[in-house]
């Protein structure tokens, strides 16, 4: 008599179960149906894509450029707004001193600071990881430029209603970008119908907290969008920048009133660089989080090839019968493709 020494493929119940056991847990071996052709087709499919580790593992190892990106953006601009926050804070401390009359006018050291804050603040779009806009504001976004296009404004917009727009941005968009503007529509339905219109080209639109309507493009793309930008009936229109203010504007050494103003602008701007590196702050640790699950190994893998050699071991006959009876059907290629998995 010929023992049947041909090994079968596992299926749950048995030692493969043992790859997402918990810790502690004990081996169960049993033997198997017998197997058929379609059996082991089903069953080499299943080795050669496996279902939950094997796509964590193939993570780990081409990790996600938008991701990376992410990483890279949250800490640059924390260590370019925790380098404005330091220069902030010494202009603050400046001020203070000199309103409290603890300190004697040195306009030569005022200036210094405020020069250095001027220089960090040029080069934002340099340093700060293309997160941090010209208002010190962080978005996991890449940063934006406002703007407003001369002649058209709400107001406008619903005094000549009934009418239909075109818009296009370079060589984007044409007559399919169109809009219509109805006398019924409110402010901010008629800044959500633009908004419709100029998304697809990469402009977006809405009303700023005093109901005026405002644009949006990419401040990377911002030299290329700014003269490109036609209306139907119009051709080219005039775009002009929403100002920045990020810190104060204009300095007075030796006007009190004027160190109050500045005082009160630089801590406003403060309050908005500390949301700004809490934003950001969070931002890196969501992402570091997801690098970490990224490059997670295929867990418990070691401890279940541990409890299989343990088992193994055992030399009682229901054990050895288990063992044989599991084995079978398992071909070289597929302990090599089980391999693969680690």
């Amino acid at each position: 008599m010929t023992m049947d020494t041909s090994l079968r493929p596992l299926t749950t119940g048995s030692t493969a179960g043992t790859l997402g056991a918990r810790p502690g847990a004990t081996t169960a071996l049993a033997p198997l149906r017998p197997t058929d052709v379609s059996t082991e087709a089903a069953d080499t499919t299943a080795l050669a894509a496996p279902s939950a580790p094997a796509p964590m593992r193939f993570t780990a190892t081409r990790l996600d450029a938008g991701l990376q990106g992410q990483v890279a953006r949250a800490q640059q601009a924390l260590d370019y707004l925790d380098r404005v926050a330091s220069q902030l804070e010494l202009l603050k401390g400046e001020l203070t001193a000199k309103l409290s009359g603890a300190r004697a006018a040195a306009r030569p050291q005022l200036e210094a600071q405020v020069r250095q804050l001027t220089q960090t603040l040029q080069a934002r779009r340099k340093n700060a990881g293309g997160g941090v806009d010209a208002n010190l504001d962080f978005s996991t976004q890449p940063a934006t430029q406002q703007f407003r296009i001369r002649g058209m404004d709400i107001a406008s917009l619903q005094q000549n209603a009934p009418q239909a727009i075109a818009f296009s941005v370079g060589s984007a968009g044409g007559p399919q970008n169109a809009v219509e503007i109805t006398p019924d529509q409110s402010p901010s339905a008629i800044a959500r119908t633009i908004d419709r219109a100029l998304a697809p080209m990469g402009v977006r639109a809405k009303l700023d907290r005093d109901g005026a309507l405002v644009f949006t493009a990419p401040e990377s793309e911002w030299h290329a969008v700014k003269d490109s930008i036609a209306v139907s009936g119009r051709g080219r229109v005039q775009t002009e920048e929403v100002p920045s203010s990020p810190a104060p504007q204009q300095w007075d050494n030796g006007n009190t009133e004027a160190l109050r103003q500045n005082l009160r602008e630089v801590v406003q701007a403060l309050e908005r660089v500390h949301r700004s590196q809490a934003a950001a702050s969070d931002a890196l640790s969501a992402a570091t989080m997801e690098v970490a699950r990224a490059q997670t190994p295929v867990p418990r893998v070691d401890m279940a090839a541990d409890e299989f050699a343990s088992a193994a071991a055992n030399t009682d006959y229901d054990t050895l019968l288990s063992l044989s009876s599991a084995l079978v059907g398992v071909s070289r290629e597929r302990v090599l493709a089980l391999l693969g998995l680690r």
